[in-house]
């Protein structure tokens, strides 16, 4: 009987959220699944692989493994790993080979990225040692604000004036919308604020490997409209969004599969 091909996975771990892509032979997306990370890595990348070959209908023994994100070396079944840097390259390549600068903010850590003709980064800057810049900023000022963090975005383009953040630091600028609060400007005015200030220290990160359009973003936070708003804002240039920008990491780790 003749061998079975082997099916391309990938999956990508984040500190917040996990990821994972299965493909069909054509390397387009047979079935894709995300839920939190949690507190055990190997049990989420476990649970991930459960959903995508329950909804394949395969069996994981036909299933190559390439294991990315922070999480990457937890994945004790992945045939190997590969750093995120290199998948959201490979990934978003394939969705749109004329992105040459990628940013990628997720919950924890945000990535500038030069992107090669070949689809293999050339450069890159990572901000993963300071919550600015990050998903994490966001959550802690809508706390502050009081909304939820899907209601932040709507709420800052709502903004004619926009308030002053000057500092990017969150403990410094969670201090900052506290006083604004009191001040009495207006919650679209200060949630504005806030994304002006982090779409600065984006601005800053991405032109440490040179800003060069379309840009591509992805990540949880590409999908917040205020922030992709206030980035465009500050580099200049339009910006490209994948349909699903928070799985180019899991399906460029697929598409190494298929190596």
């Amino acid at each position: 009987m003749a061998e079975l091909p082997a099916i391309p996975v990938g999956l990508d771990i984040g500190s917040t959220t996990a990821k994972g892509v299965l493909l069909n032979p054509d390397k387009t997306v047979l079935t894709k699944y995300l839920q939190n990370t949690g507190a055990s890595v190997s049990a989420s990348a476990n649970s991930i692989m459960e959903r995508l070959c329950d909804a394949a209908g395969v069996s994981r023994e036909q299933c190559t493994v390439i294991a990315t994100g922070y999480g990457r070396a937890s994945v004790d079944f992945a045939m190997r790993n590969v750093t995120e840097i290199t998948c959201h390259s490979i990934g978003v390549h394939h969705l749109n080979p004329n992105i040459r600068l990628l940013i990628d903010v997720g919950g924890q850590d945000s990535k500038a990225i030069r992107i090669g003709k070949n689809g293999r980064p050339e450069d890159f800057q990572l901000n993963d040692k300071c919550s600015a810049g990050t998903g994490r900023f966001l959550e802690v000022m809508a706390r502050v604000l009081d909304v939820s963090l899907d209601e932040l975005g709507p709420l800052a383009l709502k903004s004619k004036n926009p308030s002053q953040i000057s500092s990017t630091c969150t403990v410094f600028a969670e201090s900052e919308v506290i006083g604004r609060i009191g001040s009495g400007d207006a919650p679209e005015d200060i949630a504005a604020g806030v994304h002006l200030a982090m779409a600065s220290k984006v601005r800053s990160l991405a032109k440490q490997v040179k800003i060069e359009p379309p840009v591509g973003v992805t990540g949880g936070v590409s999908l917040n409209p205020a922030f992709r708003h206030y980035l465009s804002k500050q580099i200049e240039c339009t910006l490209w969004m994948p349909k699903d920008p928070q799985f180019t990491g899991a399906l460029g780790a697929a598409l190494l599969a298929f190596e």
